[in-house]
């Protein structure tokens, strides 16, 4: 087998529009089977967490939240450090996105914003080997910027022990507790709340499908926020003849390594860098065969390199797309970055691969995925932000404006108290 390479017309839909639909997780089935979870959660509590913890995870949970920073950790030196490093930039960059409460004044009114945190938050991270002590990272620290209070962290528990540098990160981080119950039983606990696990506002974190389904679930019943609809992990390669094609390869087997639902888009007007790469990516397979199964079901079924006539026609459809993750590694990447309305992140130029944001850079890596990010953003400070506004009338405004409120409220029909609340204060100021 290869990846399949396909000349592509934006003008022609039948060329292009398959790969609009693929690596899409349908979370129907997977909300029909977590339904009676979560209402076992709902229902029973902590006995529920404790029932299905033993049945899907085979562990007999004693105690179900525990506070992080009672427990000794031992994490490596060189561990600690990278982790610090990657702390450090994360923060760096939010705490550029902080906002301040602003006023104007609008037609002789004080009119304003003041922004207010949300007050809880629960960070899922997975457990076994899908471990992402990074999203951790990613998580908690936008919304401890932004002033959430209380942050709890929802994680497996482990046959072994909880791992050591998830209660570590927790420290540094300030977390309050740990709840060491997974799955769609974990994002339900946090959502409604149990004897031992007190309810959050918002949850944010990757999981897989059935965590992904009782997040959308709960989100639309509003008992919880979430950071987006969570699918696939996916990256988009925009690229032109002077893009290094085993450099290419290998950005594309790095999200094909998340899972063999993951997406990756090759964009190119080079049918020679297309068959080049395809060339790498079976070198790859054999030279890097860790998770190859995986890989190559990543690649064959749900990736492709599509060979546009333009660059202008690369970036449309990449607007199309809308992925997580868009690479642009051309001669110019801001002239084909200046074209981009919709993606999760961008990384700009050859030596900015997706996993220098998924680790170090300082961006945040929870971003959409599957076509979201046409109206989410990536995870940041002001998703854990409320604006409230405010407003100060004058008496000169109040009575300026009462004629016009006069015939907006009698148009409504709600003149009798909607009209007389301005009606008696615009007569107190004439008296």
């Amino acid at each position: 087998m290869a990846i399949p390479i396909v000349s592509a017309s934006i003008s022609d839909p039948n060329t292009y529009s398959p790969f609009l639909k693929m690596a899409k997780s349908d979370l129907t089935l997977a909300t029909t089977k977590i339904l009676p979870i979560l209402s076992a959660v709902e229902n029973e509590g902590d006995q529920a967490l404790k029932d299905l913890t033993q049945r899907f995870d085979g562990i007999s949970l004693s105690q179900i939240s525990l506070d992080p920073h009672s427990i000794k950790t031992n994490v490596a030196k060189p561990i600690q450090e990278a982790f610090l490093a990657a702390k450090n930039n994360i923060e760096s960059f939010h705490l550029a996105q902080k906002r301040e409460t602003w006023s104007i004044d609008v037609d002789g009114n004080r009119l304003g914003i003041k922004y207010t945190a949300i007050p809880s938050l629960a960070v899922y991270a997975p457990g076994g080997t899908a471990l992402y002590p990074s999203s951790v990272l990613m998580g908690v620290i936008p919304a401890a910027i932004a002033g959430v209070k209380d942050i709890q962290l929802i994680t497996p528990p482990q046959k072994n022990g909880l791992p050591d540098i998830l209660i570590w990160l927790s420290q540094i981080l300030g977390i309050r507790r740990i709840v060491t119950v997974g799955g769609a039983q974990g994002i339900a606990a946090a959502a409604y709340g149990t004897e031992s696990v007190p309810k959050s506002e918002f949850v944010v974190g990757p999981g897989n499908v059935y965590v992904a389904a009782a997040k959308s679930y709960l989100s639309g019943k509003g008992l919880i926020g979430i950071d987006s609809p969570a699918g696939p992990s996916e990256v988009c390669i925009i690229a032109d003849e002077t893009a290094n094609p085993m450099w290419l390869a290998c950005d594309m087997l790095s999200q094909a390594e998340h899972g063999e639902d993951s997406q990756a888009i090759l964009l190119t007007t080079s049918t020679r860098l297309a068959t080049e790469v395809s060339k790498e990516l079976e070198i790859a397979f054999v030279n890097r065969p860790k998770r190859l199964s995986m890989k190559q079901s990543a690649i064959y079924k749900n990736s492709a390199i599509l060979v546009f006539p333009t660059l202008q026609e690369c970036v449309e459809f990449s607007n199309l797309l809308a992925p997580e993750h868009l690479e642009i590694q051309t001669k110019d990447p801001y002239e084909q970055f200046d074209g981009i309305e919709h993606a999760g992140s961008v990384f700009l130029g050859s030596y900015s691969p997706v996993a220098m944001g998924d680790y170090i850079s300082g961006t945040n890596h929870i971003l959409p995925t599957a076509r979201g990010s046409r109206i989410y953003s990536s995870l940041g400070v002001d998703t854990f932000l409320k604006r409230v506004t405010f407003q100060e009338i004058s008496k000169s405004s109040l009575k300026k404006q009462y004629p016009y409120v006069k015939l907006m409220s009698e148009l409504e029909g709600l003149d009798e108290e909607h009209g007389t609340s301005v009606k008696v204060r615009f007569e107190d100021i004439d008296a």
